[in-house]
């Protein structure tokens, strides 16, 4: 197995101009701009400090566009891990989170390097839609309390009791975090429509429009409402300091499940997003380099305090649309976080929490493919089953468990389904003209069946039907394969028990019309070796011949 570490910054530097370099650094410094509110608004409502999501955004970002397998992904904290790290940080703490972010790099490396990229698209859409809906909602529960001013000292990450935990403080509304936080969700909600109507607005996204609006006003009207600075004590102007999370053996096996479920879910959202971004493009992204850089981004990041990144579809989208083309752009948005850090990290402790929370309501609110739930008629029972089912326990339980079971269903409504496919079917004697030789004063001398589809495990009981009473009991038996594309090793072991019980009944048994598939294996098992010379033939024709000189032999 060969991997060729190969980043798609070297492709696009061997024709880079200056004309792209300009559009790429105008892209990248949109997107950090961008960036900034989402990172602290994520690593909040993650249960982590703010400067976690910001030098998460900085160092993954940046290491995600250098050596990543896409030209325009730009990496960072998402929503989609808000509810997977406030349960590790809820369970473990911070510094644990750490470490299982280390763990969950590896294990992305491991799944690069082992090209193991394409096997993420054999996810169906149905556990996509489900999970990613689940999150959705997940995520904007989570912003309740700070939407609300709720008092409530521990949130719990566990669903029936955070909405325990909810009900109980209701009556601890804080009045001026609740409007200033509804100001703040319905001026992000018409946003769009206020920018085509007003120039200026279109030159700021929207989160970084209504986080200065929202600070500013909680500044002079001097609300009463929790900040950065009132929670965190601000965001430190200076750079992080290296350090390595403490590890053991005995820690690494409690990490190992969080790890995993950080792992899967940043590399379903990072080759998502990449897939988006190629149709934007019209380029294809390499899956397993992709990985790669996932992995060393997710390696890199908690060494100076960040924990888990992945791909942002969104922030990968507004660098499309600002002009990004090569990798450069999502590095220039990481420096220019950086910028933002070491000029105006003091202006952060006047953030309201209340603006952030609305902020990470409606990205929580966009990302639900909610449409789905409309479309449910149209599709099998199958489909809704899985769909709902994984939704369900995305919310109820966690997204590990969720896509277990999501494509645990999936497998076996596919199984299933192929079972239903496969078919054996008996052809009429007098439909093949077959001489009067083939039947006896006892009924057909000769059976001829047909088989169709996979021979598999879930299918290999319909064999069966061959050695019921209703399907006589035939001195020859005949079965054309030229249908049956694939045989596994379950069916391998239901024609030998066919076999068996044949020669025990003195029924002899032909094959023919056998594909290359299910003839190697029959072939390597010893199978055709096993049975009578000559029983093995071409074509159908040639089956009935060879049928027709055993009945005419002495021995029948």
């Amino acid at each position: 197995m060969k991997f060729a570490f190969r980043p798609k910054l070297l492709d696009c530097l061997q024709s880079y101009n200056r004309e792209q370099l300009g559009q790429d650094i105008g892209a990248g410094i949109t997107v950090g701009v961008l960036a900034l509110p989402l990172a602290m608004a994520f690593a909040i409502a993650s249960g982590c400090p703010p400067t976690a999501g910001i030098w998460t955004a900085i160092i993954a970002g940046f290491i995600i566009s250098a050596l990543g397998g896409s030209k325009v992904q730009i990496g960072g904290p998402t929503g989609a891990f808000i509810p997977i790290i406030y349960g590790i940080v809820a369970t473990y703490g911070f510094v644990n989170l750490l470490g299982a972010t280390i763990l969950a790099g590896i294990f992305l490396l491991a799944m690069g390097l082992f090209r193991l990229g394409q096997l993420i698209r054999f996810i169906p859409i149905s556990v996509v839609i489900g999970f990613t809906n689940g999150i959705a909602v997940v995520i904007f529960l989570a912003q309740i309390k700070d939407f609300f001013g709720l008092k409530i000292d521990n949130l719990p990450a566990e669903f029936f009791g955070r909405i325990k935990a909810l009900v109980a403080a209701a009556p601890t509304v804080d009045l001026p975090t609740l409007a200033l936080a509804s100001a703040s969700l319905i001026f992000l909600l018409f946003y769009n429509r206020l920018a085509q109507r007003i120039a200026i607005l279109r030159r700021a996204p929207g989160p970084l429009a209504v986080l200065l609006v929202g600070t500013l006003a909680a500044f002079l009207f001097e609300l009463p409402v929790e900040t950065i600075g009132s929670r965190f004590n601000g965001i430190p102007q200076e750079l992080p300091d290296f350090a390595l999370p403490p590890l053991s053996i005995e820690l690494l096996g409690k990490l190992i499940s969080p790890a995993f479920a950080i792992a899967l879910l940043g590399a379903i959202e990072s080759l998502l997003s990449a897939r988006v971004a190629d149709g934007s493009i019209d380029d294809r992204h390499d899956p397993n380099q992709e990985l790669v850089a996932q992995g060393l981004a997710n390696i890199a990041a908690p060494l100076f305090g960040g924990f888990a990144a992945t791909g942002a579809i969104a922030r990968t989208s507004t660098n499309i649309r600002a002009g990004g083309r090569t990798p450069i752009a999502g590095m220039v948005h990481a420096l220019t976080l950086l910028t933002i850090v070491l000029v105006a990290a003091p202006l952060a402790a006047y953030v309201p929490l209340a603006t952030l929370s609305a902020i990470v309501m409606v990205v929580a609110l966009n990302m639900g493919e909610w449409h789905a739930f409309k479309e449910l008629k149209r599709y099998s029972n199958n489909y809704r089953i899985i769909l709902l089912t994984t939704f369900i326990f995305t919310v109820i339980f966690d997204l590990t468990v969720a896509v277990e079971f999501g494509m645990v269903l999936a497998c076996l409504f596919f199984i299933l389904r192929i079972s239903d496919l496969t078919r054996i079917e008996r052809v009429p004697l007098e439909a093949l003209a077959a001489p009067s030789s083939f039947v006896g004063q006892n009924g057909e001398r000769v059976a001829v069946w047909q088989l169709y589809g996979s021979l598999f495990f879930g299918a290999v009981h319909k064999l069966e039907e061959l050695l019921e009473p209703a399907a006589g009991h035939p001195e020859v038996l005949i079965l054309e394969m030229h249908n049956l594309i694939q045989l596994d090793t379950t069916g391998l072991e239901g024609l030998q028990t066919l076999l068996h019980k044949l020669q025990k009944r003195n029924c002899h048994l032909i094959l023919c019309s056998l594909n290359t598939q299910p003839a190697s294996l029959l072939r390597r098992s010893g199978f055709l070796a096993a049975m009578e010379a000559d029983n093995v033939c071409p074509t159908l024709h040639d089956a009935m011949r060879r049928a027709e000189e055993w009945l005419a032999s002495p021995a029948a």
